[in-house]
């Protein structure tokens, strides 16, 4: 498989198996602690999960995430976002068709070309210029069975190639490229581009389907404004 050309012309890769069980079975215990912080929610997830939980950054070292994010980004590149879904028929983090079109920073400063600003868990977002966009990639790690299809990310091939569609264009969108559900095992990784249009559905079980989603970029932002987080190695 060229992960590279997969992203190009797709978008995304799915590559399965990529972690071993028990690699699965340490990010789990590394997450443990977030569990208190699920517990009675209803939006199905928790931000900010790198300093939450700083022992999953030793993940991002990992010989086959390694291999992905270089393919896709080249050797330089780094992780800026980590958050942990545990989707369930109790709690959801449902999205509707979109791109990924933000970034975490650690103020607002106004500065051409980015915009709208925006707040998320105490933590601002902003929308950089499209080029920054296009040098990132989000990698999904799945930590429970295998995802079933109603809880399955769906994402439409090939969107990503257009740049930013207009929320009023996502329509259009759906009918020009057939939509595919993306079921991933256990320790399999779900790799795409932000610009690439998908979506969340509603969990319809009981069961956990906990997914470990990490966001690498491979350029700065226009200084002043920086990068919430920066991780280059793990600790």
């Amino acid at each position: 498989m060229n992960v590279r050309s997969e992203l190009d012309e797709r978008g995304y890769v799915i590559v399965e198996p990529a972690l071993q069980p028990e690699v699965v079975d340490r990010i789990v215990q590394e997450l443990a602690p977030l569990d208190e912080a699920l517990q009675g929610s209803r939006r199905g997830g928790v931000r900010d999960i790198l300093r939450r939980a700083p022992g999953i950054l030793k993940i991002m070292n990992h010989d086959a995430v390694t291999e992905i994010v270089q393919a896709a980004l080249g050797p330089d590149a780094f992780m800026v976002k980590g958050i942990l879904f545990d989707n369930h028929v109790g709690a959801n983090w449902q999205v509707p068709w979109h791109q990924d079109l933000t970034v975490a920073v650690r103020a607002r400063v106004e500065m051409a070309g980015y915009g709208p600003w925006s707040v998320k868990a105490g933590v601002v977002h902003v929308q950089p210029p499209i080029e920054v966009l296009e040098r990132m990639l989000t990698v999904r790690i799945q930590l429970d069975g295998r995802s079933q299809s109603h809880a399955a990310l769906r994402v439409l091939p090939g969107s990503h190639r257009h740049g930013q569609i207009a929320g009023h264009s996502v329509r259009a969108a759906r009918e020009r490229y057939p939509e595919v559900s993306c079921a991933v095992a256990r320790g399999g990784i779900l790799a795409l581009r932000p610009l690439l249009v998908h979506a969340s559905l509603s969990a319809q079980t009981a069961a956990r389907s906990r997914v470990l989603h990490l966001e690498f970029a491979a350029c700065e932002l226009t200084s002043p404004v920086a990068w919430f987080e920066r991780w280059r190695y793990a600790a």
